[in-house]
């Protein structure tokens, strides 16, 4: 299955065709703005890259947060109106799940959400041993102690940093962004359905009084 997968829900904007395990081609680009400017252009650079026209993708796999406000629903609604030119399915795959693919075993997909706060997901093997949730650093640190009991574990993600100090030993790979080569595995496999997006707090930005 010919799989076009996306992510713009964090601090960069990342792109993968990929064709059951051979993965085709693939960009990214750390950035925190202008996912709208850049990602039509990367999609079409991939697709070339690839040397496949847009009617060979048989699916469409994209982040649904947690993360950006405006850097999700780009991807959302890009991967909405590619799915339904193209007459074919879209699926949503979760940030924090994208990022836990990143690692095999115990592992904590973490999110630097600002204002004191993560969100966050344990998994063990591709499981989820947690609903994703936002949680201020210490809380999550807690959570997972009470998860992990003792056990090895790699923290993945642009909060892995704020957590590292608190979990002796723990594994540490830092990434601003979901990897699209592990969002369009991850879409190969699911189920499609609607496109969600996943808030896990109301957006930062407030209307004028």
């Amino acid at each position: 299955m010919i799989v076009l997968a996306l992510d713009t829900c964090l601090a960069s904007c990342s792109v993968a065709v990929r064709d059951g395990e051979r993965v085709l081609a693939h960009a990214c680009e750390v950035m925190a703005r202008g996912h709208q400017e850049r990602l039509a252009p990367m999609v079409e650079a991939v697709m070339a890259e690839a040397g496949l026209p847009f009617p060979a993708i048989e699916r469409i796999g994209v982040t649904v947060g947690p993360g950006s406000f405006t850097g999700l629903r780009v991807g959302v609604a890009f991967a909405k109106g590619l799915a339904s030119a193209l007459a074919i399915p879209a699926v949503g795959i979760g940030a924090l799940e994208a990022l836990a693919a990143e690692a095999g075993g115990l592992v904590f997909a973490v999110i630097d959400a600002r204002r004191g706060q993560v969100y966050g997901q344990a998994f063990e093997d591709g499981r989820p041993l947690m609903a994703p949730d936002a949680l201020p650093v210490e809380t999550a640190a807690a959570r997972l102690a009470e998860v992990t009991m003792g056990r090895p574990v790699t923290l993945v993600g642009s909060g892995a940093a704020l957590l590292a100090a608190m979990v002796p030993q723990a594994r540490v790979i830092a990434a601003e962004g979901a990897d699209a080569r592990q969002v369009a595995r991850l879409a190969a496999l699911r189920r499609p359905g609607p496109l969600t997006p996943l808030y896990l707090r109301a957006p930062d930005a407030k209307l004028p009084a």
